[in-house]
Parts: C-alpha cells; structure tokens; sequence
C-alpha cells in the first residue's frame, strides 16, 4: 500500500528552503537606502503586529510570567537583535552569497562549542567535518585576502564573525537549557517585540543619515518581505515541518539555503561567483553534513 503524500509537509519544507534562501537577497537590496538597522527593526516591528493579530484572534495571547519572558529575552538578544541584525549590518558591505556561505559555518562552531562545554561527544566524523568544512574557507580567501585590506568590507566580515558568535550561543544556550514550549507563536512574538525596540535604539544611535526621502520602494518592499515571508512565515513551515520530520531532516534545507542565494545574488545583484567560492560552497556543504549527520541507529 503505498504511503499517501503530505502536500502540507512539501509546501512547508519547500517554504522553508525557497524563503531563508532568499532573505539574503532581500537585506541586501533593504540595505542599499535603508539604514541595516532600521531594516532589521522595520522588519521584525511587521513581524510583531503580524503575530500579535494571529494571538490574539486566537485567543492565545498570554503572559506567561518574568522567568518565561527573560528567557525569550536572551535568545532574541542573541539569536534576532545580534544574529540577525549583525548580519543585516555586515550585507551592507558583504555580498549576499557570500553572507549566506559563511553564515552556514554556524553548525559547525555550535558542534565545536558543544564538544568544549560538554553537551556533545568528540568524534572523529565530527572533527573531520570541522576540518573540511574551515577547508572551505580557506578556498573563499584564497586569493581574496588582499580585500580585508578595505575598511568596510574588513567591518563587514567582522561583523558577520559577531552574527555567527550570537547564533552559535544561542543555539547552545537552546540545547543547555531546554524546555519544550506549548506555544511557539508566542514566543516568538516576545522575542520579535523585545529585538524591535532594541534595534530601534541601535537604529537612532548609530544611523547617521536618516534620509527618508532617499528610501527605495524596492527596498522598502524587501523589509516587507523580509517581515511576512522571512520571519512569520518561514518560521511558520519550519515548526511545522519539525512536527511531521526530524530537525536533522529539515536542517538539510539550510544546504539548500545557500545555493538559492548564491544563485540569486550572481541572477539579480550581479555578484561574482569564482571557482573557489564553488569549491568553497561544496567543502562547506559536505563538512557540516558530515558534522551533523546521524544514522538511524546513532538517532535511537
């Protein structure tokens, strides 16, 4: 008997690979006229009134105590306010593809971190992941090391380590202090709500120009993107995806990711693609999937 297809499980992993891998392209084009960190809290400002009005017409919005609040409080200032928001500041300078290559190595630091702290077992698969994936590395500066010269782009790359740092203790912080959540909708609307105000005091501190005016519609149009489709609804496919398949099965997506966004920012920015960011891509692909992968026994 053959095993009916779940048209919703398809749509919503193929929401989850198409969205996240085209959200880089969607800073980089926010970015061009609109302050990085006005973008990131334009962005998840939408993203907060979107989930407020879902909570509340579901009667779902609820105030779960300071404990419960703080801890949202931390991941968003780790995982939002610095990962994402560092990021969005660092594509100012950084091509998207390129962002989006170096954001994959974050697996790999969590694995790295998690060996160091205890929550994970050494292995040798894992290490030789590592090895093949910083390999990959390696391949992106080869012959471009001579560009770190440039202040901006050296900013750039500084700011996309801190993005990753954030992302990489987040995630550890995620798997130290686990604790499932009955409503993850509203978790996500504190953590939204909390990076929105925090960005938009980082906006006001460190915009220098703030020219309306001089605001695209395109890039106008990419935060609104970036709000509905990169924040609420992508995180919307991924949780659903993580009821129906394991999260090492939806963490393949993140492969994908990459590629989408290399390809779009060569199609639409014009970015170069060498040689060696194809080997790069490659190396950093197999190196965090041998990291990350687990057989069905290791799984049991």
């Amino acid at each position: 008997m053959t095993k009916k297809i779940d048209l919703k499980l398809i749509l919503a992993l193929t929401g989850v690979a198409l969205i996240w891998g085209t959200t880089y392209l969607g800073i980089r084009v926010a970015v061009q006229t609109i302050p990085p960190w006005f973008v990131a809290a334009f962005r998840q400002s939408i993203a907060t009134v979107i989930l407020f009005i879902i909570l509340l017409r579901k009667n779902e919005l609820t105030w779960k105590g300071w404990p419960h609040v703080r801890r949202q409080m931390i991941l968003s200032s780790l995982m939002i306010v610095g990962a994402n928001g560092l990021t969005t500041v660092a594509e100012q300078t950084v091509p998207s593809g390129l962002t989006s290559l170096l954001t994959s190595l974050s697996p790999l630091f969590v694995f790295i971190s998690s060996v160091i702290l205890g929550l994970q077992k050494p292995s040798l698969k894992g290490f030789a992941g590592v090895l093949i994936g910083f390999l990959g590395v390696v391949f992106i500066f080869r012959e471009g090391i001579s560009e770190l010269l440039d202040p901006n782009y050296k900013t750039g790359i500084m700011f996309l380590g801190f993005a990753i740092s954030g992302w990489t203790i987040g995630t550890i912080y995620i798997k130290k202090y686990n604790q499932k959540t009955d409503n993850i909708f509203l978790d996500l609307f504190y953590q939204f709500a909390f990076s929105a105000v925090v960005q938009f005091i980082l906006a006001l501190i460190f915009s220098k120009d703030i020219s309306i005016s001089d605001w695209s519609m395109n890039s106008m149009l990419a935060v609104a993107y970036l709000a509905i489709f990169g924040s609420v609804i992508a995180f919307f496919c991924y949780h659903y995806a993580l009821k129906k398949v394991s999260a090492t099965e939806v963490s393949i997506l993140n492969y994908f990711n990459t590629v989408i966004a290399l390809f779009l920012g060569w199609l639409i920015l014009n970015e170069v693609i060498t040689v060696d960011i194809l080997i790069a891509t490659v190396l950093i692909i197999i190196g965090v999937f041998i990291t990350n992968y687990k057989s069905k026994k290791e799984q049991l």
